[in-house]
């Protein structure tokens, strides 16, 4: 817990995947009808709360990943949430490249955060 050695190269990865969600967090409530819109058009129930739910979980799994704290739980947790990300902007885009509004970016972090939970 609390590892900056800023030396080894998977704690650097680590620090980075959390500092990752912060952005994505705040693009959620500063662009909140559209992140909701967006829920609501992947089909997701109860949108609002999908938002909702989103930026909690990004904050939180963001601050403990920068932390390190329960970095294998969070990381795992994180890794999940953004395949599962990868695959619904995929269902919704049919698009890879993250410029064209592809899955690529929530893939790429999900394998970033995963390999960091496999060395935790």
């Amino acid at each position: 817990m609390f590892d900056f050695d800023l030396n080894n190269g998977y704690v650097v990865l680590r620090i980075i995947c959390g500092l990752f969600f912060f952005p994505q967090a705040v693009g959620k409530i500063t662009h909140r009808e559209g992140t909701v819109a967006n829920f609501k058009a992947m089909g997701y129930p109860y949108p609002g709360a999908v938002t909702t739910f989103a930026n909690i979980f990004e904050f939180i799994v963001g601050a403990a990943l920068i932390l390190g704290i329960y970095t294998q739980w969070a990381a795992w947790l994180a890794g999940i949430f953004l395949i599962v990300a990868g695959f619904s902007v995929m269902k919704f885009t049919k698009k890879w490249l993250w410029h064209t509004l592809g899955c690529e970016y929530p893939f790429f972090w999900g394998l970033c955060c995963i390999v960091v939970a496999l060395h935790a």
